[in-house]
């Protein structure tokens, strides 16, 4: 349930925020000035769409939009409740509220990793709000927990009490210092909660529910990774499947002019 929006502003930088949630938990963003249709950054999870999408959007190539670079609940600067449940489909509905209180309808949604499995819930749930996805490598189907694994799958393959009592260090310590630096933003429910979602996935699964949006879709991946499973069956559903050069899995960061290139060809 939507309560208010407010902002402040620091210097050059706007922060928004929505309450998103009936006890007034907040998703917070950083909104850049521009022209409609909005843009929404989505960053995938531990992560915090200011530190990885702000060079695109000010990027020559796409600059000029409104853009509102979004902490999904339980991220970046957004609050953490630990009542929440963290599905993908209340990422869907609490991101909803937050665009709804900014007056955006028709957004151009950017969305990284887990943040792309929510955009695709988005745009099924949310329609009016979203008029095109650009997804960068996004998870589409589920997947098996399995400890010591990266990601998602490690994190999912604890017990949530047991993720708290400890596991978590595990999961710093695999993750690395640059993931961790915006991944230790996060509460440790929704991080925890986040991923055992993400990895059981949807009914019907993120890849079907994308397969039948009537709305342009494009879907970045890694060059290296090979060819995209599944992706004739994407682009047959008019889903365009694009490769970019020089990357691994965090394609904006790793090769932010190819990312800006692709992104700007699947906005055009």
């Amino acid at each position: 349930m939507l309560v208010f929006r407010d902002r402040e502003t620091k210097g050059h930088l706007t922060v928004h925020s929505a309450a998103v949630t009936t006890e007034g938990d907040r998703i917070r963003w950083v909104e850049l000035p521009g022209r409609d249709p909005a843009r929404v950054y989505v960053h995938g999870l531990g992560a915090t769409s200011p530190a990885y999408f702000t060079g695109t959007a000010v990027h020559p190539l796409l600059a000029g939009h409104r853009s509102l670079l979004v902490d999904l609940l339980g991220h970046g600067h957004s609050d953490r409740p630990t009542a929440f449940a963290y599905t993908l489909e209340d990422h869907a509905d609490t991101l909803a509220d937050a665009l709804r209180a900014a007056r955006v309808t028709g957004a151009e949604v950017v969305a990284h990793s887990m943040g792309g499995s929510v955009a695709v819930v988005l745009a099924v749930r949310h329609p009016e709000l979203v008029s095109r996805l650009v997804l960068v490598d996004a998870n589409l189907d589920p997947l098996t927990p399995e400890r010591g694994a990266p990601g998602s799958r490690g994190i999912a393959a604890y017990g949530e009490e047991e993720f708290l009592a400890g596991g978590w260090r595990e999961t710093r310590d695999l993750a690395g210092g640059h993931w961790w630096s915006t991944m230790r933003l996060a509460g440790l429910e929704a991080l925890h909660r986040s991923a055992t979602h993400l990895v059981r996935g949807t009914t019907p699964t993120m890849r079907e529910l994308l397969l039948a949006l009537p709305v342009p879709r494009t879907f970045l991946y890694p060059e290296a990774d090979g060819p995209f499973p599944g992706a004739a069956d994407l682009e047959a559903a008019g889903v365009r499947v694009v490769p970019v050069p020089d990357c691994g899995h965090n394609v904006m960061l790793d090769n932010p002019e190819a990312f800006a290139r692709a992104t700007a060809e699947a906005l055009a």
